[in-house]
């Protein structure tokens, strides 16, 4: 589900107090825009809002959620929006979220 080296590494590169706010930021905007996928309008809006959640899973090493969302936006992209499973993608994105929540309490705080 989550790339966990990945994870550790982007911690390496930019230090543990950016990271924790990568981190927030990612979930802050990941929160809302997996709520707006119910309502965006239309294919276009639908790939653009895979197309930045793809980008963002991909930083955080949520793997999974990229694929997903990768699929999501071919589906999009061929005008058959209603494929794509929004479900499985807001499950995964939650229990995506809350393995790296708890993950990070484990990291010691520097």
């Amino acid at each position: 589900m989550i790339d966990w080296q990945r994870v550790d590494e982007l911690r390496q590169e930019i230090g543990a107090e950016e990271f924790l706010e990568v981190v927030e930021m990612f979930v802050e905007e990941s929160d809302e825009v997996v709520a707006e996928l119910e309502t965006c309008q239309g294919p276009d809006g639908l790939k653009e809002r895979l197309h930045f959640l793809k980008g963002s899973a991909l930083n955080l090493g949520f793997q999974q959620m990229a694929e997903i969302c990768r699929q999501g936006e071919r589906l999009a992209a061929a005008g058959q929006p209603e494929r794509i499973d929004l479900a499985a993608l807001r499950a995964l994105y939650a229990d995506s979220r809350a393995a790296l929540v708890a993950r990070l309490q484990a990291f010691p705080a520097a």
